[in-house]
């Protein structure tokens, strides 16, 4: 299968400028400047390009939520903040290959027809960053970013910003008001930031691994794209394995690779010879799957018909021995952590949850506990204004469901029956 983004991956100069232009990079953009921009966004719409940072929303149907009128400018927002623990593959995008992030973002800038961009990066992110800034100062230097690009007469001024570090701002609009210098909270929608976003003007934030699939799209086309991937998904998609694997890492599949292949064969199997206990598929937002439920197409339908999701493309491996209630107990803490406590549900939900399933997981657990938490699910799923309670509540509601003997012993017992100590 061709590699759309890592295929020069293992050359460490790749994220340089001059190594990147041997490799035919910013000869996309070439071809874009001649194209209209109604011509590269009906090209994205036929490569099934869908949304690589958790919703898969298809791209080219987003872009195509921006108002007609032009008197007002539009700019592109690039979310690379990148918190959704077992995600990290747009990291190795930024790292390894920077300009097919930049060339991306100018190509699809003509499209939307926007001459800014700001590039949201995770505070946390430091190398990432400076590896940006220096990718930016080179494209500008080279004439592929800043006034009349390349003699074309469009002009584009990007800006990498550094957020603070939180979960929340990766959901667009407490991004938008982060950049903004406020608060990373979530805004009510409507209106969606595609009318009213960033600075109060029309916005499209995409993510980074969707942004940099734009320069191959335009390259070979969008219908050569989506027949890398399978009906509805087309094109690669990066993904993630971390846990018990043999070899975890980043891997470019289809969008349509089986979830036991990428476990089995890509990944290399279950480290230490044991068996596999869980898998958390896409991110650690997504419900949790038993071994009998992951010979399954990696694919957003196909997920979303076994009550999962394949979301930011963040493969968790669970192994044999591992106890579950602890598991769901380190998630609970993130979220509860997280939780920025705009909305009642979500700021007493998630610190609920992590109360009730830490002490079932200390030994102190009550008769009624294991109802309580699934109530408790079931009065935060869609009642916030952003999905972050519904990102807690999603897999403890599949943590019991699959596992609900594990937490009933504990209860029972009032231990650890993996003799994990407190």
């Amino acid at each position: 299968m061709e590699k759309v983004l890592t295929a020069h991956f293992a050359n460490e100069r790749y994220r340089r400028m001059d190594t990147y232009r041997q490799y035919g990079g910013y000869d996309a953009l070439k071809k874009a400047i001649a194209m209209t921009p109604e011509a590269i966004i009906d090209e994205v719409k036929k490569a099934n390009l869908r949304g690589r940072g958790g919703a898969g929303f298809p791209a080219g149907v987003k872009w195509g939520f921006l108002p007609k009128d032009l008197s007002r400018p539009r700019v592109l927002v690039i979310n690379a903040d990148e918190g959704e623990p077992g995600t990290f593959k747009d990291r190795v995008i930024m790292t390894r290959g920077p300009h097919l992030l930049i060339e991306g973002i100018v190509i699809s800038c003509i499209a939307l027809r926007a001459h800014a961009c700001w590039v949201y990066i995770r505070g946390e992110f430091v190398r990432e960053a400076r590896i940006m800034d220096e990718a930016v100062a080179e494209a500008y230097a080279a004439g592929f970013l800043g006034k009349n690009i390349l003699g074309s007469g469009f002009d584009l001024d990007v800006t990498v910003h550094r957020g603070a570090g939180a979960y929340i701002c990766g959901e667009e609009t407490s991004l938008i008001n982060s950049l903004e210098g406020k608060r990373g909270w979530p805004r009510l929608k409507p209106p969606f930031p595609a009318s009213v976003g960033a600075f109060g003007l029309p916005t499209i934030v995409n993510n980074v691994e969707t942004i940099a699939d734009i320069p191959w799209i335009v390259t070979h086309g969008g219908e050569t794209f989506a027949a890398l991937g399978v009906e509805k998904n087309g094109g690669t998609r990066l993904i993630g394995v971390s846990g018990a694997v043999n070899r975890p890492g980043v891997y470019e599949l289809s969008a349509g690779v089986n979830l036991k292949e990428i476990i089995y064969h890509h990944a290399g199997g279950i480290k230490d010879g044991k068996a596999l206990k869980a898998v958390i598929p896409g991110g650690s937002s997504t419900p949790v799957l038993r071994p009998d439920e992951i010979d399954v197409s990696y694919d957003i339908e196909s997920m979303a018909k076994i009550g999962t999701m394949a979301g930011s493309g963040g493969v968790i491996v669970i192994p044999e021995g591992t106890c579950m209630v602890r598991a769901l107990s380190v998630l609970m803490d993130f979220y509860a952590h997280e939780s920025c406590g705009q909305c009642t549900p979500c700021r007493e939900g998630t610190g609920w949850l992590k109360k009730i399933v830490g002490r079932i997981e200390a030994g102190k657990g009550r008769e009624g506990d294991v109802e309580l938490i699934l109530d408790l699910c079931d009065n935060m799923l869609g009642r916030t204004i952003c999905p972050l309670a519904d990102a807690a509540a999603m897999p403890a509601q599949s943590f019991i469901w699959k596992f609900r003997e594990e937490f009933d012993r504990h209860v029972g017992e009032q231990k650890c029956p993996y003799g994990n100590r407190f």
